[in-house]
């Protein structure tokens, strides 16, 4: 029961910082190139995991796991966090968020295919019913022109987060979980920074309040704690069932777009949150098989004819 509460404790301030990441994140790419502001956020978070993980030095083991590292970075900052940055700029905060929330039907697909996680018609049923309700959130939910670049962009964003994560489960028994997810961060901080820095310019970014706030912010809360939560999530429990929950965070992304940033919705967000409801109901319950069902029911009858 203690660990239940706790699972729901995490998942709730995943859920809370990750939806809340996306309008903070549009608001900071006003006073800063799109590749340096994922370099700068993604670099602090990583210099204080590294701080927190030195204790446990002897558990890095940087000349054998140096690869898993590398990859990780690759798939789970550098790309991940490149296309969403620069796809901001093309589209709300709001509908870009909810188009990278295919990521847990694309997840579930690919647990079941390199994992072995389980997949049966209710589960696939609900991924695709999540699916079908970020879909809802999106199409026509928000007024102004829709970017082809913006949805390529956010699709990319999707794919290589699905990735991440399947390739993170498949190596949690090699790594010890704090300084995976230090290095990955560190490293794509790294080679953002880098990237940035050879394509744009520092003399760009306007270091005012709002910049600075909105960046320590996610450095801390939404790179550094945000990936350290949903990995150890990751690690304990089902990864599809973990990701069906993300379906949540466009809700509050959108909710807090509308808050921060004025952006304008429909009815559309009813029927998104609906949908989604059914999609981790349906994700999360086990199935009952039907022919079970019959038979115990037939039993049943028998035993009450019987009597």
């Amino acid at each position: 029961m203690q660990h239940n509460k706790r699972t729901i404790a995490l998942l709730i301030f995943l859920i809370l910082v990750w939806g809340i990441n996306w309008p903070l994140s549009k608001i900071a790419l006003a006073y800063c190139p799109p590749l340096l502001f994922a370099g700068i956020r993604t670099f602090l978070a990583g210099i204080l995991l590294i701080a927190v993980a030195l204790p446990k030095l002897k558990a890095l083991r940087l000349g054998t796991l140096w690869p898993v590292y590398l990859t990780s970075a690759f798939l789970s900052i550098v790309f991940y966090y490149g296309f969403q940055t620069i796809g901001l700029q093309y589209m709300p905060s709001g509908l870009f968020s909810a188009i990278v929330f295919l990521q847990p039907v694309l997840l579930g697909i690919f647990a079941w295919m390199w994992l072995g996680e389980k997949m049966y018609g209710q589960k696939l049923a609900g991924l695709l019913l999540g699916f079908s309700g970020v879909a809802a959130l999106s199409i026509g939910g928000f007024t102004g022109k829709l970017s082809a670049t913006g949805v390529l962009l956010a699709l990319a964003s999707a794919l290589s987060w699905a990735f991440a994560t399947v390739y993170m489960k498949r190596n949690a028994l090699r790594v010890d979980m704090l300084w995976m997810t230090a290095m990955q961060i560190m490293i794509g901080g790294v080679l953002l920074l880098g990237a940035g820095t050879v394509t744009e310019h520092w003399s760009d970014i306007t270091w005012n309040a709002a910049f600075i706030v909105n960046t320590l912010f996610i450095a801390v809360f939404v790179i550094a704690l945000g990936w350290l939560v949903y990995f150890k999530l990751i690690q304990e429990g089902e990864a599809g069932k973990v990701g069906a929950f993300t379906f949540i965070i466009p809700l509050v992304s959108i909710g807090s777009s509308i808050v921060l940033l004025h952006e304008h919705i429909t009815v559309n967000l009813v029927v998104g949150l609906l949908l989604i409801v059914c999609s981790i109901l349906l994700v999360n319950t086990r199935p009952v098989p039907i022919w079970g069902r019959l038979v115990r029911s037939k039993g049943d009858s028998n035993v009450h004819s019987r009597g």
